[in-house]
């Protein structure tokens, strides 16, 4: 009998998390008050999304708690940076923490 390996699994799990974070690219910029999202882009944010994505993609197993901690240490290099406001910051910690739920959503849909 050959022997199995947990490589299939964690390949899924990796292209799940991938798919979590595409979901949560577009839900940011098309669902919810996407108009105004594209609208108010700014070159850092998509920069911190962008790492954010990547962050989730090498991530085997995306919880709440670890995908507000990936936003959070994300962003936390954005605070320094001279350019950001510190209100401009504070809210897109808020919305992309508070999409978490979609993001969940999508994860749950793409398991099945």
């Amino acid at each position: 009998m050959a022997k199995k390996s947990g490589h299939g699994l964690a390949a899924g799990l990796t292209l799940v998390a991938g798919a979590a974070a595409a979901v949560a690219g577009a839900y940011y910029f098309y669902g919810k008050d996407g108009a105004k999202h594209r609208k108010d882009l700014k070159s850092w944010g998509v920069k911190a999304r962008g790492e954010i994505m990547e962050k989730l993609e090498g991530m085997e197993d995306v919880s709440k708690d670890k995908y507000h901690e990936v936003v959070t240490q994300v962003l936390a290099k954005y605070k320094k940076m001279k350019n950001v406001a510190p209100s401009e910051l504070a809210d897109l910690t808020k919305e992309l923490k508070g999409h978490w739920d979609a993001i969940n959503k999508a994860l749950k849909s793409a398991k099945k």
